[in-house]
């Protein structure tokens, strides 16, 4: 289990996402992209958009049940996609490369490109934009919520 959390926010993530795009562009164009679901999904939808690739296939793969890994399981492969030739696999994180691995074995061809690489999965991608230590939990936008914080001054009047 992981040791420390690393918070991205929405800004973050959106800065990470066209950064990540931009590398790309010189190795582009793909005939689609391929978002491995479902953090996947949002940075592939970001690179989608600066790179102008209309075709975004999703291949989803079950390995998580809240912070422990289990044995992973394609619940819906990237038909679209073939072997990979001339798409762009995008996720959102490489951890221990269980799932990068996988979808590495169906899509031989294609590029595999991620925001953030651990690593223990960093070996498994050809490009990725940060690397976290493996034993951080990356907190994405969409795992927290803003929650209201009375101000200090209320703090004290409870005390």
């Amino acid at each position: 289990m992981a040791t420390n959390y690393a918070t991205v926010t929405w800004d973050q993530l959106h800065r990470d996402a066209r950064l990540l795009a931009e590398t790309l562009m010189p190795r582009g164009p793909f005939k689609g992209i391929v978002a491995i679901t479902r953090g996947g999904l949002i940075p592939a939808a970001i690179i989608a958009r600066e790179m102008d690739c209309r075709l975004i296939e999703t291949i989803s793969v079950v390995t998580y049940d809240e912070e422990h890994q289990g044995k992973p399981n394609v619940v819906k492969a990237p038909a679209a996609a073939g072997d990979g030739e001339g798409f762009l696999i995008v996720d959102d994180l490489v951890d221990s490369g269980v799932t990068a691995q996988l979808v590495r074995q169906l899509l031989p061809k294609a590029l595999f490109a991620c925001l953030y690489a651990k690593p223990s999965g960093k070996p498994l991608t050809d490009l990725f934009v940060v690397e976290v230590p493996q034993d951080t939990w990356v907190l994405f936008p969409w795992d927290t919520a803003p929650l209201f914080v009375p101000p200090l001054a209320r703090k004290s009047d409870a005390a």
